[in-house]
């Protein structure tokens, strides 16, 4: 039993960043779309605040709400979305240029020397291998700063659990909307709580890479 009381147990952390579509890693010479609008589910509204179960001794938390609704996790989405577009200019950027040297040898072609024609059948060539190779850096590096946001929301969520769970004398905490739990109580929904603790804290300062 004493294991169990000091454990905490998430099933499965739902927490999503979600900042639109990812570049487009179609062929070169496919258009890479436009910044759409963020494709998501509706963020779970929060519910009607219900008192905490008394002698209760597990509780529960709405991940994806918590990283919808507390300050962090709306700073995380929007420096994800903020990357996600500056990427997608400078891809629509060197596909304009690639279509531009397309152009000019459909419509030109027929008028300029073989050497010419040539030349500009390799720089088509290789525009499309640049244009491959910055949708995967772009790719990559969405990747990167998605699994860093991640982390350090973990880091700051977690404590605040640990310290919600002794207070109350829990023994577990489940993650809800992983497909673990089918039904509870609304009173043991403590992801409010979480929320407020969240947005209280002191913002933790951003980890050096090493």
């Amino acid at each position: 039993m004493r294991s169990l009381k000091s454990m905490i147990v998430i099933v499965a952390l739902g927490f999503v960043l979600v900042a639109g579509p990812a570049i487009a890693q179609g062929t070169a010479g496919q258009q890479p779309p436009a910044t759409p609008p963020a494709a998501q589910a509706p963020a779970p509204k929060p519910e009607a605040p219900v008192p905490f179960p008394e002698g209760a001794k597990v509780a529960y938390v709405i991940v994806q709400l918590i990283a919808d609704s507390s300050s962090q996790g709306k700073a995380a989405t929007a420096r994800l979305q903020g990357l996600e577009k500056k990427l997608t200019e400078q891809i629509q950027e060197r596909f304009k240029a690639l279509e531009a040297s397309r152009t000019k040898l459909q419509q030109g072609g027929s008028v300029m020397s073989p050497q010419a024609v040539s030349q500009l059948q390799k720089e088509i060539e290789k525009q499309e291998r640049d244009l491959q190779f910055a949708q995967q850096d772009a790719q990559n590096e969405l990747n990167e700063l998605r699994q860093d946001l991640l982390e350090e929301f973990q880091e700051r969520l977690n404590p605040v659990l640990e310290e919600i769970r002794r207070e109350k004398g829990l023994h577990m905490i489940f993650s809800a909307g992983d497909g673990g739990l089918a039904a509870a109580d609304p009173g043991l929904n403590i992801s409010g709580e979480v929320i407020k603790r969240l947005d209280a804290a002191k913002p933790a300062a951003p980890a050096e890479k090493k």
